[in-house]
């Protein structure tokens, strides 16, 4: 059993999910200013919340999936703290992009590229290290 890479994996999958509670939040407490309980309610802030919400959705679970895939095939564990931090910081820069209501543009370029190469990264180890295996 690997405990160190599952380990590593757990803690960036636990800091994920620290960063998706801080966007439902904001969300949350959003929809609590402007009064609107579902939807967008006709708001640009909430709408843009609501999408950077969706966002992390659509890229958290794949992305923590394959990071937990990769720990239980024996990757290093520099090289899953690499993918960790890169697609950690990624979110996190996203999110503070989605929550403010007017923000500069590097915060979800930067975000989006970082999550985007460390999905590809993974994708591709994960495909490698799995033929490498059934190869034998």
């Amino acid at each position: 059993m690997n405990t160190i890479q599952f380990a590593i994996a757990g803690l960036y999958i636990g800091l994920n999910a620290l960063i998706l509670i801080w966007i439902a939040s904001a969300t949350a407490k959003l929809r609590g200013k402007y009064k609107i309980s579902i939807g967008d309610g006709g708001n640009k802030h909430m709408l843009r919340i609501m999408r950077g919400h969706a966002n992390a959705i659509e890229n958290m679970g794949i992305v923590l999936l394959m990071l937990l895939v990769m720990a239980a095939l024996g990757t290093p564990a520099l090289v899953l703290h690499g993918f960790g931090i890169a697609f950690t910081f990624g979110r996190l820069i996203h999110a503070w992009h989605f929550i403010q209501e007017d923000a500069p543009r590097w915060q979800r370029f930067y975000g989006t590229i970082l999550t985007l190469i460390t999905m590809l990264a993974l994708a591709a180890g994960v495909i490698g290290h799995s033929i490498v295996i059934l190869l034998g």
